[in-house]
């Protein structure tokens, strides 16, 4: 048997005086990761302190004229919420693809992000959006972009009594369009390989692009190449092809039990050329 204490604060003051006092513990949300990890003994906490009776944890509300989404808000809040939707329709539209029923609504947007899985689905919306995090801990609280989080498969930037609070994601531009792609083997499948792809334009002249992929790389990542290729610049067909040459060449995927690393990389060209054709409004294959 494994032996650990169990909390439940209702304040985010006591999850956090809690957590000083418990050399070892864990903040735990949904579980649907950290529970397999501790029955594997992958991980052995002394505690658990539960954040899913914290309030000020949940929800989603307005900042700064974006969008605050408390890190305990589920999945299945994410894809259902009104606010999600008619502003972050990409958001929304990646909630919808990660796991089944049971996995949405235990699991929360923050467990998603700081579980750190290459293949996190909400991380992706979430960089092309340009998010930040709110971070607390007993020292007090800080921001960071949302790719200063990752550091490797299952490694944060995160200290041991550190615990992200929010998701701070500013408005997208009226100009803006993104979508979210994501390939796996079944419906409720882990992301074999996904892209996230967040393009300003005017017509058929991109001004910005935001693009990111998952699975192709230790942590879900940003493209700064395709990027590149594709802001200032009018989107003709030749573009596009480029944009999605360059996305294979940015990523850097493995061969598993699940793919091999050519399939990953080819995946990641052909959702790159598919998304900016879609958010151009024109048909492809």
């Amino acid at each position: 048997m494994i032996h650990y204490d169990y909390f439940k604060p209702g304040t985010l003051a006591e999850a956090l005086a809690l957590c000083a006092e418990r050399g070892g513990a864990r903040f735990i949300a949904g579980g649907t990761d950290l529970m397999i990890r501790i029955r594997g003994k992958e991980v052995l906490p002394t505690a658990l302190i539960s954040l899913r009776n914290i309030e000020e944890l949940v929800g989603v509300t307005a900042d700064r004229g974006g969008l605050r989404i408390g890190a305990a808000t589920t999945i299945a809040d994410l894809a259902s919420n009104a606010e999600i939707g008619a502003r972050l329709p990409v958001l929304a539209q990646a909630a919808r693809r990660v796991g089944g029923p049971a996995v949405r609504n235990a699991g929360t947007v923050g467990g998603n992000l700081c579980n750190a899985s290459p293949c996190a689905d909400t991380a992706l919306p979430l960089l092309v959006l340009d998010a930040r995090l709110a971070i607390a801990s007993p020292r007090g609280a800080r921001e960071i972009p949302l790719p200063d989080l990752f550091c490797g498969p299952r490694a944060t930037c995160l200290a041991p009594d550190e615990i992200v609070t929010s998701v701070l994601v500013p408005a997208p531009s009226p100009g803006a369009r993104a979508t979210f792609l994501k390939k796996g083997r079944v419906m409720m499948d882990l992301s074999v390989a996904s892209v996230a792809v967040l393009l300003e334009l005017d017509g058929d002249t991109c001004s910005k692009a935001r693009v990111a992929a998952g699975s192709v790389a230790p942590t879900p990542i940003r493209l700064p190449e395709v990027e590149a290729l594709l802001a200032g610049r009018r989107l003709t067909d030749d573009v596009v092809a480029a944009a999605s040459e360059a996305a294979m060449r940015g990523v850097s995927p493995i061969t598993d039990v699940r793919s091999t690393a050519e399939y990953r990389r080819q995946i990641v060209g052909v959702y790159l050329k598919r998304a900016a054709s879609g958010l151009l409004g024109r048909v492809t294959a």
